[in-house]
């Protein structure tokens, strides 16, 4: 590993299901479920749920640039949720499971901003893109049962119907990124 760590925040919908695929990438160093983005610091779960905090379940992901591009790291989070799907993952709504994406360095928004303009451009999409791209502001980590959630769970309901065919669609499609 390189001394020049990258940190990188997502919204992708429910945190477990993006945690449960990030977990799995080679050059993540460490994955963390939180909320950011909101107008109050350290947020609870329950608060959060209710909508009026403003804050996004994220991800907070610490890679290795050296083994793992950000592109990279974009490319798997473009497939892994629906980033035309406002304030809905599947059947979770409200904003926040809004798509989006927070970086922390100017090379991180130039990234992502190519790599959206690459996607909507592609035609891959039907609908535009609605991912928010912002700097990351009030992170706050989620509490201690939502992390590792569906490593610790696997048999529950919401992570086999939700969480284990993200994880699956990323080994289809990102074979090469997963971890040894």
């Amino acid at each position: 590993m390189t001394d020049s760590l990258q940190t990188i925040y997502l919204g992708g919908g429910c945190f477990w299901c993006t945690e449960a695929v990030y977990v799995q990438v080679r050059g993540v160093v460490d994955v963390e479920s939180g909320y950011s983005n909101g107008h109050l610091p350290n947020p609870t779960y329950e608060l959060v749920c209710t909508g009026t905090s403003g804050h996004n379940e994220v991800v907070r992901l610490v890679y290795d640039p050296a083994v793992i591009s950000t592109r990279e790291v974009l490319e798997v989070f473009f497939v892994i949720h629906d980033p035309t799907s406002l304030n809905r993952q599947g059947a979770d709504t409200g904003t926040q499971y809004r798509s989006g994406i927070y970086f922390t360095t100017p090379e991180q928004q130039a990234v992502a901003l190519e790599v959206m303009a690459e996607m909507a451009a592609s035609g891959v999409y039907s609908r535009p893109l609605v991912t928010e791209l912002l700097p990351v502001h009030n992170y706050a980590a989620a509490e201690p049962y939502h992390q590792d959630y569906f490593e610790r769970n696997p048999n529950q309901g919401y992570c086999m119907a939700v969480a284990a065919p993200k994880v699956a669609k990323f080994r289809k499609t990102f074979a090469r990124l997963q971890k040894d």
